[in-house]
């Protein structure tokens, strides 16, 4: 029995309705029992809490696989809970690789540490920027963005390299990850095909949204970083924090030969993610 801990988030709620369409047995582990009901599965959840070791180790009896699509900071909670005989795939963040210090990115690499350390065969997989996703707010807000913006603003004019993964390739990791007979802790990238600009992104994002890419403003990223928190007050616009513009400021590029030879996982381009992510709905 495989226990995915984090169900109801938008990258666990995608794998469980894989793994159910695989006709894979799973436990969902959820906080929130009307949030997984909402979702329309059919299978019964288990409710857990994080910061509850004695819930979570109850949720997680019997599973001989656990996978968890929380945030990675809870990492060793979850080696506490998990049966001594399970295997683990857990779910990092490429944010660990970031030289701009923060809570999200040192939990991860908090957690990292913790996993690589605890010799609990698996892998924790670290993904880019996901889109695609049901709900997901990357690039569905870029798209609400510009169509308020005459010019995009961007650090250093948006030269800093981007390696978005689209929410399918995630949950296809995921499951390789679940299928893969790892004989010790790992970490391997997870991102699209191949870096770009992100200008570039922009503009691929906005044709995808049937918009006209706005032309380049570059900007310094210091006066724009304090400007961002202006956002809030603009009804209609996006909130745009000033911590993701610093991160625009920083390439994320990314090895995916690992992702490529261990997990056998090859990403779709850009352009046909953004046309799955911009499609009709049915």
């Amino acid at each position: 029995m495989i226990a995915v801990i984090g169900a109801s988030g938008r990258s666990g709620a995608a794998l469980c309705s894989a793994l159910a369409a695989a006709g894979e047995a799973y436990a969902p582990i959820v906080r929130d029992a009307a949030k997984w009901a909402a979702l329309g599965f059919r299978t019964a959840p288990r409710i857990a809490d994080l910061r509850d070791p004695e819930l979570l180790r109850a949720a997680l009896a019997g599973a001989r696989r656990v996978v968890s699509c929380a945030h990675a900071r809870w990492t060793s909670a979850i080696l506490a809970a998990a049966p001594a005989d399970a295997t683990l795939v857990l779910m990092g963040s490429t944010r660990r690789f970031s030289r701009w210090p923060d809570a999200h990115g040192d939990g991860v690499r908090a957690g990292e540490a913790a996993f690589l350390a605890g010799h609990r065969p698996g892998v924790m997989l670290h993904p880019t920027m996901i889109y695609g996703a049901q709900g997901e707010d990357n690039v569905q807000r870029l798209a609400a963005l510009l169509r308020r913006l005459p010019v995009a603003p961007l650090p250093g004019g948006g030269r800093a390299l981007v390696q978005p993964i689209h929410q399918d390739d995630v949950t296809r990791c995921l499951l390789a990850a679940l299928r893969h007979p790892w004989q010790r802790a790992e970490a391997i990238v997870i991102a699209g095909p191949e870096p770009l600009p992100y200008r570039d992104f922009l503009a691929a994002v906005a044709c995808a949204a049937g918009l006209r890419p706005p032309p380049v403003l570059p900007v310094p990223g210091a006066p724009l970083r304090l400007l961002a928190p202006l956002t809030r007050l603009l009804p209609g616009v996006p909130r745009i924090r000033g911590d993701e513009v610093r991160r625009l400021m920083e390439d994320k590029a990314f090895d995916i030969g690992p992702m490529r030879r261990t997990l056998g996982v090859t990403p779709i381009p850009l352009a046909e993610g953004l046309a799955r992510t911009f499609a009709p709905a049915p």
